[in-house]
C-alpha cells in the first residue's frame, strides 16, 4: 500500500459516533476476541461492545484485582488471563495458553499502551513504549499466527495514533542508546511501528483471508495520560487552569465510548474488504494528510507509515530483535 490508497469511504459514521451505533446491526455470535488494554480506558469500552453483540472476549491483564474490579458488571462471555507485554515469558506463556484454548480467533484488538513516560528499559533493554507498544504486541501477535491463520477473514487491529506525526522510526537508534531520550518523540515512533505493523501483517494474512489495519482513536482522557503532569497538559491545551478540561478539550476530545468506535469499525466493517494495511480515524479510512490544513497535527496520516519498504524493514529489525532476547 502507499499514501495514495487512504481514501475514506463514506462510511456513514462520524468521530462521535459511539462503539454501540458501530455495532448496532451486528451479530458477533460465535466469534472469538483477544483485546489487550481491555479493563481500562477505550479497551474497556471495546470489550463491552464486543461481548454486548455476542463475541466471546479474551482479556489480557497486568493487574488481576483490577481487572476483577473493573470487568465485573460486564455482561457477556468474557475471560481473562494473565499478560504483561514487558514480559516476553509473559507473553509465550499467554500465546501458549490460548493456543490450547478456543478454536479461531477473530478480531485481535492490541489496544494496550504506554504514552510519553519516563525512559526505562523493558525486555533484554529495549526502550520501553517501543517494547510495550510494539514489540510486545509484535510477539503477541506473531505468537498466535497459527490460530489467526486459520480463522477464515480474521482481523488484527493496531492502536496507532496522530501521534505518528511526531517521528518516523529512528533507524539507527531505535532504543535510544545514544540519541538523548525524547519521551514524545519515543511515542511517536512507537505509534509509527504500530501503523507499519499493520501494513506489513495484511501480507502475512492475505492467504487466509485475514486483514489488519491500524487506527487513531482520537483525542480521550483515560489512564493513558497517568505520566503527564498537570502542568503539562495545561501548556498543550488539554486542561485549563483551573485542571478541567479546557474549551479545545471539550470540543475535540472524545469520551472512551466514543474512542472505541474506530477500533469496531476496523474490525468488522465490509467495506475495508481488499484494502488491507490502511490507517483509520473517525469511522473511516483517513485522507492523508494535507500539510496546509489548520487541523494537519490533529487528523490525516503521514506517507512514512503508508510505506511498505517501512514495513517490510520494520518487520524484519522486530524479527530480529526477539531472535536476540
Amino acid at each position: 500500500m502507499s499514501v495514495s490508497d487512504q481514501v475514506p469511504t463514506q462510511s456513514g459514521f462520524h468521530a462521535k459516533s459511539t462503539g454501540a451505533e458501530v455495532l448496532a446491526d451486528i451479530n458477533l455470535a460465535g466469534k472469538t476476541a483477544i483485546v489487550t488494554g481491555g479493563y481500562s480506558g477505550i479497551g474497556l469500552e471495546t470489550v463491552k461492545a464486543l461481548a454486548a453483540k455476542g463475541a466471546s472476549v479474551i482479556v489480557p491483564v497486568r493487574s488481576p484485582e483490577k481487572a476483577r474490579d473493573t470487568l465485573a458488571d460486564v455482561e457477556g462471555d468474557i475471560s481473562t488471563e494473565s499478560l504483561d507485554l514487558a514480559d516476553l515469558r509473559s507473553v509465550r506463556n499467554f500465546v501458549n495458553t490460548v493456543l490450547e484454548g478456543p478454536s479461531r480467533l477473530d478480531f485481535l484488538i492490541n489496544n494496550a499502551g504506554i504514552m510519553a513516560c519516563p525512559e526505562a528499559r523493558v525486555g533484554p533493554g529495549w526502550e520501553s513504549q517501543f517494547g510495550v507498544n510494539h514489540m510486545g504486541h509484535f510477539a503477541l501477535t506473531t505468537g498466535l499466527m497459527p490460530l489467526l491463520q486459520r480463522s477464515p477473514g480474521a482481523r488484527v487491529v493496531a492502536l496507532s495514533s496522530t501521534g505518528h506525526k511526531i517521528s518516523d522510526i529512528l533507524w539507527d537508534d531505535v532504543n535510544y542508546e545514544s540519541t538523548p531520550y525524547d519521551k514524545w518523540q519515543a511515542y511517536g515512533q512507537a505509534k509509527t511501528a504500530n501503523a507499519l505493523f499493520a501494513n506489513a501483517l495484511s501480507r502475512r494474512l492475505k492467504g487466509s483471508g485475514g486483514l489488519a489495519f491500524s487506527v487513531h482513536p482520537g483525542g480521550i482522557f483515560t489512564p493513558l495520560q497517568r505520566h503527564l503532569p498537570k502542568e503539562e497538559m495545561i501548556a498543550m491545551g488539554w486542561l485549563g487552569e483551573d485542571g478541567e478540561p479546557s474549551e479545545l478539550a471539550k470540543q475535540g476530545f472524545k469520551t472512551p465510548e466514543q474512542g472505541c468506535s474506530t477500533t469496531l469499525w476496523a474490525a468488522t466493517s465490509t467495506r475495508l474488504e481488499g484494502k488491507p494495511g490502511v490507517y483509520c480515524e473517525d469511522c473511516d479510512i483517513a485522507n492523508p494528510t494535507d500539510p496546509e490544513s489548520p487541523t494537519a497535527r490533529f487528523s490525516g496520516v503521514n506517507a512514512h507509515v503508508c510505506s511498505d519498504e517501512g514495513a517490510e524493514r520494520l518487520w524484519a529489525l522486530s524479527e530480529q530483535f526477539l531472535d536476540n532476547a
